[in-house]
């Protein structure tokens, strides 16, 4: 039930950074979804979602791949929904915020309370999108 992603692949040296400044993020916080963080970033791409939103998420409903079941790490339909992978999930959570008009065309704190609406969960979920960014940018700091 708690099948998770194989290792991503060496992204070489022209690889988005994105995956790079994800990757490590996960590790730092010792996170199994450290391995499917190439599908979040594609899910995000072909969806147009802002690239920190579904792994935040994910933070926030299972400790980034620490605790969930049914392949659900982004805790969809209150953790209920199964999932044949956890990347299926992935990408299917990116298509419902998209295109589903319970999410479409609403700004960020808006799409956030729609998903989960405990009064604290736009403010936990835009935390981690924060500390994700500033993550990111530490680790360009550190390159520059």
């Amino acid at each position: 039930d708690r099948k998770l992603p194989p290792p991503a692949r060496d992204p070489g040296p022209h690889a988005d950074d994105r995956l790079l400044k994800l990757e490590k993020f996960f590790a730092d916080g010792n996170c199994p979804l450290r391995n499917a963080s190439a599908d979040f970033l594609e899910a995000a791409d072909r969806y147009a979602l802002d690239w920190r939103l579904l792994p935040s998420i994910s933070i926030v409903e299972s400790s980034g791949g620490k605790v969930f079941r049914n392949n659900n790490v982004l805790g969809w339909g209150s953790c209920n929904r199964r999932f044949r992978s956890v990347r299926a999930g992935i990408h299917l959570v990116a298509s419902r915020l998209a295109t589903s008009t319970l999410y479409r065309d609403k700004g960020l704190d808006d799409v956030l309370a729609t998903y989960n609406p405990d009064p604290e969960y736009v403010s936990r979920v835009k935390s981690v999108m924060r500390r994700l960014s500033s993550a990111a940018t530490r680790s360009e700091t550190r390159l520059n």
